[in-house]
């Protein structure tokens, strides 16, 4: 591949690939069992059947894996089973600041809030911070405010935009 040719660089990233349908969990496997540091957000559902209800855990973001690497990691990315290709920007594999990385993290980590996960393009508005819960320090873009407690916060570089219910006294305006 070009890009891990031009690389010098072996400084680990964070990079999102595309996931063949429904094959989040295994590609997640597959980069595990080849020594790749890779991130699926999950969290647990209550699906219903004809004859029971079962939690089972799902993507938060259907479609896309996570993997830290370095530039010399990107053939190893491709060649695992149901790897499609890299997220790009410019045509170039997008680089997710680790500040989200562990946002989302924290976020898939805490179960006091549900999270919702749309791809719709939002206006831009006030930027907030998060000053208490188990969301703490989370600072985002205010894009949608729905009664008292319903905001949706985006985090830009993979144009996905999270919707989480935060109480309003947990939420401060950051400064222009």
């Amino acid at each position: 591949m070009e890009t891990a040719k031009k690389c010098l660089s072996e400084i680990k990233k964070w990079h999102v690939v595309y996931t063949r349908s429904r094959a989040e969990k295994r590609v997640a496997v597959d980069l595990q069992a080849r020594d790749v540091d890779c991130f699926l957000p999950l969290q647990k559902q209550l699906r219903k059947w004809k004859d029971r209800k079962k939690w089972v855990e799902v993507p938060l973001i259907t479609g896309y894996c996570f993997v830290r690497i370095s530039c010399s990691e990107f053939e190893t990315v491709l060649r695992a089973d149901n790897v499609v290709s890299f997220v790009s920007f410019e045509n170039k594999p997008a680089i997710i600041p680790d500040v989200q990385i562990e946002y989302l993290q924290q976020m898939v980590s805490q179960s006091e809030f549900e999270i919702e996960v749309s791809r719709d393009t939002f206006m831009p508005g006030k930027r907030v911070e998060i000053i208490a819960g188990p969301l703490l320090g989370l600072q985002g873009e205010l894009v949608e405010k729905h009664g008292k407690h319903n905001f949706v916060l985006r985090i830009d570089a993979i144009n996905t935009v999270f919707k989480a219910v935060v109480p309003a006294e947990n939420l401060t305006a950051l400064p222009l």
